[in-house]
C-alpha cells in the first residue's frame, strides 16, 4: 500500500516552514530524499503515517493537519488536484475526488451519501488495521474546505464534521476552518455540506481542459488496473447526486461528465440504456425514502427529485407502486407535514 511522494514533500515543506530540519525529519521517519526528484514517486503508507505525527510532534503543532490543508495550493498533487479544478460545478469536483483519489492513496476513499438537504463525506482507510494518522484525516476532511472555497471563490463551511479519533486539548481551530463544533469519538470520520453547495458552479471553469484532464486521468486509473465503471453506473451517481433543478437533465449530467448529450446517449444505448429510463429508476427508488421521511411536505419530495410540478410526481408515483404517495405515507403512520401545519391549531 503506497501513497504518492508528493504527500510527504508537502508534509516536509510544511514542517519546515516551522522550523523543523527536514534532513532529519526524513530520517527519521525512512523517507528517501530521492522521492523529491522523482514526480511519480510513491512512498509506503506507513512512511506517510509516521510523516504526520512526527511532523506535527517536532513543530509542537497540535493542528499541523489543518494548518496544512490551509497551505494548500494549486497543482500540489498534479493530475488529481487539476481534475478537481477544472471540474463545472462542487459537485462535480467532489464526485472527481472521490473516483481519482486513487492516483495518490492506495487506501484512503471518499464514499458520498446524497442526504435530505445535505450530503455526507465519509473518509476511510480501506483494508487497515491500524487507524490514520489523526492528522492525516484533519487535513483530508479540512481540504475539501479549503479547496471547495478557492474553487468557488467564496469561503464554504461545514454544515457538520465528526472524526472517528478523540478530541485533542483545544478544538477552537477546528470550529475557525469548518465553521462548526466537531465531533470526537464518532463511528466515522465524514463532512457533511448543505446539497445547495454542491450545485455552485466554478467560475474558473474550462470545458475543454477539463475533458483533456479527465481523459489522462482515466488513462493513469486504467494503468494502475483500476476498473472504469460504466457509462450507465455513472450517470446513475450523478443523479443520485441531487435531482432538484437543472441537475435531473440530460444537459446537465452531460456537461459534468464531460462529453457531449449525443455522446452520453450513444454510450448509454450501447449498454442498453437510456437516459430517461435510468432517471426514472433514480426517482423511483429515492421516492420511497422521500415519502416516508416525516420532515419533508409532499411538495419537498418533488421538488427533490425534479419535478417541474406536484401533479407530475404524483403521476409517476402511482405509475410506480399503483397507489398513491399520500396512502403510503399513511401506511407509514406518517402525516404530510404540509398538511400537519394547515390543520394544527394556532397556539394559545
Amino acid at each position: 500500500m503506497t501513497v504518492s511522494a508528493r504527500i510527504g514533500a508537502m508534509i516536509l515543506g510544511m514542517a519546515e516552514a516551522r522550523g523543523v530540519a527536514a534532513s532529519e525529519l526524513m530520517a527519521a521517519t525512512g523517507f528517501d530524499p530521492h522521492w523529491l526528484d522523482d514526480a511519480d514517486a510513491r512512498m509506503p503508507l506507513a512512511v506517510e503515517t509516521r510523516l504526520w505525527d512526527e511532523a506535527a510532534r517536532r513543530s509542537g503543532d497540535a493542528c499541523f493537519g489543518l494548518h496544512a490543508a490551509l497551505a494548500i495550493r494549486p497543482g500540489m498533487f498534479q493530475v488529481l488536484d487539476y481534475a478537481v479544478r477544472t471540474a463545472p460545478d462542487l459537485g462535480s469536483a467532489l464526485q472527481r475526488l472521490a473516483r481519482y483519489n486513487r492516483l495518490v492513496h492506495d487506501v484512503a476513499t471518499f464514499d458520498i451519501q446524497p442526504e435530505v438537504g445535505r450530503v455526507r463525506i465519509v473518509h476511510r482507510f480501506e483494508s487497515v488495521v491500524d487507524p490514520p494518522s489523526r492528522h492525516a484525516v484533519e487535513f483530508t476532511l479540512a481540504s475539501l474546505v479549503v479547496v471547495a472555497s478557492q474553487i468557488g471563490t467564496v469561503p464554504v463551511q461545514a454544515a457538520a464534521v465528526e472524526f472517528a479519533h478523540c478530541a485533542p486539548a483545544c478544538d477552537a481551530q477546528h470550529r475557525a476552518l469548518f465553521g462548526v463544533a466537531p465531533r470526537f469519538a464518532a463511528p466515522r470520520s465524514c463532512l457533511m455540506l448543505e446539497a445547495d453547495l454542491l450545485r455552485r458552479r466554478v467560475p474558473a471553469a474550462e470545458p475543454e481542459l477539463s475533458r483533456i484532464v479527465t481523459a489522462h486521468a482515466e488513462r493513469l486509473l486504467a494503468e494502475r488496473g483500476e476498473e472504469t465503471p460504466s457509462w450507465s453506473t455513472r450517470v446513475r451517481c450523478h443523479l443520485l447526486d441531487g435531482l432538484a433543478g437543472e441537475r435531473a437533465s440530460l444537459t446537465a449530467v452531460a456537461r459534468r461528465l464531460g462529453v457531449s448529450e449525443r455522446s452520453l446517449q450513444r454510450r448509454l444505448h450501447d449498454e442498453g440504456f437510456g437516459f430517461a429510463q435510468l432517471l426514472d429508476d433514480v426517482r423511483h427508488d429515492l421516492a420511497r425514502r422521500y415519502v416516508t421521511d416525516t420532515r419533508l411536505s409532499l411538495g419537498e419530495v418533488a421538488y427533490l427529485l425534479g419535478f417541474s410540478e406536484p401533479s407530475a410526481f404524483h403521476r409517476a408515483f402511482r405509475r410506480w407502486t399503483g397507489t398513491t404517495a399520500r396512502n403510503l405515507r399513511r401506511h407509514h403512520g406518517a402525516a404530510d407535514p404540509q398538511t400537519a401545519r394547515a390543520v394544527a391549531p394556532p397556539p394559545p
